[in-house]
């Protein structure tokens, strides 16, 4: 992972900040993104105690204000011209309806929207570096989902758990038109659920009781470490190269539910949420048609030269240039 540049969303806490240690102990240059200023400061020393590394870098942004990720990722462009992999990790759970300010679910907003958003905004740097990789962080939980687009934003039949699973399905849902739409450019996107995790889910609801059931419901949890490893492995792994539109639970290729495979559904999604959060990746895959080739190309002449270089080396070697001497003699 040296020399390479991860952005990691939700990088301050549980999964996200583990992920970012893990990876920079690897020695990628680390991007993180996170919402609270004083926590992702303090999370930014920690990353760096913790994985010996200076490499880690800190873009504040809240992924349900979209004003807030286009102001980030402007400054980000500023600061790098080359992103390889994207981990959309954060995420929110709550068990009362709230709105954003621009008047969507919250949960929605921030697990989906956010991240279909700042993906939109990145995708011309990712592909110019590609290969580059993009990783959903979902969850088992969008089995519980069921899109209802008649009322997406749940106004009428608001449930906690429903708007997660509904923002996790969406993830999915995401994962596997946006790998179709990227064919041939060298960029992969895959989804994951880490496993059951200690992390600081569930702080942000303002029920007493709900933080306790958290508090709870942590009891059986595994940690942070174990969440994060299939985040790494597929911001890393070179098995899983040119692997795309795959969904996986630790580490391994598993099948997402029935309904996320729904290529119709997925479709109608996509449209949505780019009138939701004003963006057009076709538009933009358009604007790249001529970056594509040209990723294919480069690949083609890397494999040429070192073809060429590795000949060359065996031509020097002695056995070759004894063969050579006995033809000679031979007079062959």
């Amino acid at each position: 992972m040296r020399g390479k540049n991860v952005m990691i969303t939700g990088a301050n806490s549980g999964i996200g900040k583990q992920t970012g240690i893990d990876l920079a102990k690897m020695g990628a240059t680390i991007i993180m993104i996170a919402r609270n200023k004083e926590r992702a400061f303090a999370a930014l020393e920690e990353i760096k105690e913790a994985s010996k590394s200076e490499k880690i870098d800190l873009f504040i942004a809240d992924l349900s204000d979209q004003d807030s990720i286009r102001s980030m990722v402007k400054n980000f462009k500023k600061n790098y011209k080359k992103l390889d992999v994207l981990i959309n990790n954060a995420g929110i759970m709550l068990t009362k309806r709230r709105s954003t300010k621009e008047g969507y679910e919250m949960t929605l907003a921030t697990n989906h929207l956010g991240h279909f958003l700042l993906t939109s905004l990145l995708l011309q740097t990712l592909i110019k570096s590609a290969p580059a990789r993009i990783i959903n962080v979902s969850s088992v939980a969008h089995k519980f989902g069921n899109l209802d687009f008649d009322d997406l934003q749940l106004e009428e039949n608001f449930n906690g758990l429903l708007a997660y699973g509904n923002s996790k399905l969406a993830n999915i849902m995401f994962t596997y038109a946006l790998a179709r739409h990227l064919e041939g450019t060298g960029v992969t996107v895959n989804a994951l659920h880490p496993g059951t995790v200690k992390t600081n889910f569930g702080k942000r609801n303002e029920s007493r009781w709900s933080r306790l059931f958290f508090k709870f419901l942590h009891l059986f949890f595994s940690d942070v470490k174990k969440g994060a490893k299939t985040s790494v492995y597929l911001a890393s792994s070179p098995e899983i190269e040119e692997i795309s539109g795959k969904y996986f639970v630790k580490s391994k290729l598993k099948k997402s539910s029935r309904a996320s495979y729904d290529e119709e559904v997925q479709e109608k999604l996509w449209t949505i949420s780019e009138k939701l959060t004003h963006t057009s990746y076709t538009q933009l895959l358009n604007e790249e048609s001529l970056i594509q080739p040209t990723w294919q190309k480069k690949r083609k002449q890397i494999i040429i030269r070192f073809l060429i270089f590795f000949f060359m080396k065996l031509l020097k070697e002695k056995k070759y240039t004894y063969i050579i001497d006995l033809r000679r003699e031979m007079k062959i």
